[in-house]
């Protein structure tokens, strides 16, 4: 019975684990939040059409952004994959944003690394996809509010004014 679950499981392990990708093509897209003033955080998409010259499609991906790693969901099309994270307004910087792809084995080698406190910069991704942020608009400087209360006064100012000059 034991050596029965045992191959059960290492069945179980060995369809779990993804493939791995040999000489990556991507098409990348990506989204930055880009109002600040109707989001509480600048949010980041990146989206990916993967393909594999030895035609893997079930690759599990880690994207490695700023030195935070987060997991790759797969989409329901084959070789579509997509990332995601947020970060606060005053901290989410304009400019580019380099998204490193890794496979397990580069991520598990990353993280072994990190644990170490070894360097982890000669750890190569699978590919990498940069992101340009524009940065947030955190709207005018002046709010319409006290625009249309401003126009308010100035036109009573000049009726009145009109007003008394008729009147004199």
């Amino acid at each position: 019975m034991n050596k029965i679950s045992a191959l059960i499981v290492l069945v179980t392990i060995s369809t779990c684990t993804g493939e791995t990708c040999v000489d990556p093509t991507i098409s990348p897209s990506y989204y930055s939040t880009s109002d600040a003033v109707i989001a509480s955080e600048s949010v980041f998409i990146v989206e990916l059409s993967l393909s594999c010259k030895n035609g893997a499609q079930n690759v599990v991906l880690y994207a490695d952004i700023n030195g935070k790693q987060f997991p790759v969901t797969r989409g329901q099309d084959v070789g579509r994959y997509q990332v995601s994270w947020s970060v606060e307004h005053k901290n989410a910087r304009s400019g580019p944003y380099e998204v490193k792809f890794l496979d397990e084995e580069s991520y598990s080698t990353l993280r072994k690394a990190q644990r170490n406190n070894e360097d982890v910069s000669a750890i190569k991704p699978l590919f990498s996809v940069n992101v340009d942020h524009r940065g947030a608009w955190n709207g005018p400087w002046v709010s319409t509010e006290v625009v249309a209360a401003a126009v308010g006064v100035l036109i009573y100012y000049l009726a009145f004014s009109a007003k008394n000059s008729i009147q004199a």
